[in-house]
């Protein structure tokens, strides 16, 4: 029997949720493993208690920095009464006093990306520029400290190794199929009235909040080439955010992008749905001819597997990780040219064959990633350490 502390205290939005939601099922469903999980509010209700799982909710602050030395001061109680043999700690920092074990999960790629320093520097965004440098200086720390410090692909990992000088383990994260196309509940009325407006239209689709690492602006302007080079056909850019600064999670401001919007006279091409349920999620990819991508940071890129299990030809900036995830099942280019993106949907459009080729490719592709596979790797880590 192991016992598993997850932390998931830092689970409120993208990435984190989905870790949880995947990985807590298949713990449950492993004989000789029980967990408890450490929550905020978001998780708390979707999540039911068992024999096997057990729910503890704290109040937090917040603010990453205060939740931080929250951590530090609340958490080793916590993991002590609950009697755990190993920690795993999900948001990036670790415990620096923890009283069992301690595996750190590590997906946040803006400590170590130049270009987005860079971008908040240019944005004038210094408030955030001076936030990440002070939580990346806790995230070095944090993996530095952690006995093993898991990364969601090669790539990052290696970007670990190199900023932090200590190992850093990889194990990709999962994907679900089943679990993903199973739930039959439709889009929200409001989106299928917007999708239905959008009927006959050559459909490019980005999921992600608003943030500046996902360098929206690139594919508004990409979406402009495309405009005029696809006439008579007319273009829609479908995003599952809104560019409003105060509909998004976190501090980033959408207001150029949505300046940049009009600009280009895009008002009618680019969609905003604004977040939708995951689970209606797979609808939206199966309505639509392409899906792109020009982030220029990443740690694994859940929606890159998820569009390739549903058939969409995929068309990603040209970063390492990308080409981990995809290989050959997608079109790459310089994740800040959106004349050659413009040009590689443009590929995808004219090309019935292509177009097939990479759908097959990308099926293919998705098949390679399993959350089972993950917990099982995850569970042999924590097992050798309770262990020792």
């Amino acid at each position: 029997m192991i016992h598993i502390f997850i932390n998931a205290l830092s689970a409120s939005a993208g990435g984190g949720l989905t870790y949880v939601r995947n990985v807590l099922p298949r713990l449950a469903s492993r004989d000789g493993v029980r967990t408890t999980l450490l929550v905020g509010g978001v998780l708390r209700n979707e999540i039911p208690e068992s024999t096997r799982i057990k729910i503890l909710q704290e109040e937090h602050p917040v603010d990453s920095a205060r939740r931080f030395w929250y951590e530090q001061r609340r958490l080793p109680q916590i993991i002590r009464h609950s009697e755990a043999d190993v920690l795993l700690s999900t948001g990036n920092f670790a415990l620096l006093r923890s009283p069992v074990p301690q595996i750190l999960l590590s997906r946040n790629a803006l400590y170590t990306s130049a270009d987005f320093f860079r971008d908040m520097r240019e944005r004038g965004d210094y408030r955030l520029w001076i936030d990440t440098e002070i939580k990346g200086a806790l995230a070095r720390w944090s993996v530095r400290v952690a006995d093993y410090t898991v990364a969601p692909s090669a790539t990052f990992a290696s970007e670990l190794q190199q900023w932090t000088g200590k190992e850093v383990v990889s194990i990709h994260h999962g994907f679900d199929r089943e679990v993903f196309f199973q739930d039959q509940t439709p889009l929200r009325p409001d989106v299928q009235t917007q999708l239905a407006a959008t009927d006959g239209t050559f459909r490019v689709l980005f999921v992600s909040h608003y943030n500046y690492y996902r360098n929206f602006e690139t594919l508004i302007r990409a979406t402009a080439i495309l405009k005029e080079r696809l006439r008579p056909r007319a273009v829609r850019l479908l995003l599952t955010c809104k560019l409003v600064s105060k509909d998004n999670p976190g501090t980033y401001q959408a207001d150029k992008a949505a300046e940049l919007v009009r600009q280009l006279r895009l008002t009618d091409e680019v969609v905003e749905f604004g977040a939708l349920p995951y689970a209606a999620l797979h609808n939206l990819y199966r309505s639509c001819n392409v899906y792109a991508t020009p982030a220029y940071a990443e740690t694994f890129a859940h929606p890159l597997v998820e569009a390739m299990a549903s058939g969409l030809p995929v068309i990603a900036s040209d970063l390492p990780v990308h080409r981990e995830i995809c290989g050959d099942a997608a079109l790459y280019f310089p994740r800040f040219a959106q004349e050659i993106l413009a040009q590689r949907i443009m590929q995808v459009s004219d090309s019935g064959e292509q177009c097939a080729a990479m759908r097959e490719m990308g099926i293919s592709r998705s098949r390679y990633f399993s959350w089972d596979k993950h917990v099982e790797q995850l569970l042999l880590l924590a097992q050798r350490m309770a262990g020792k």
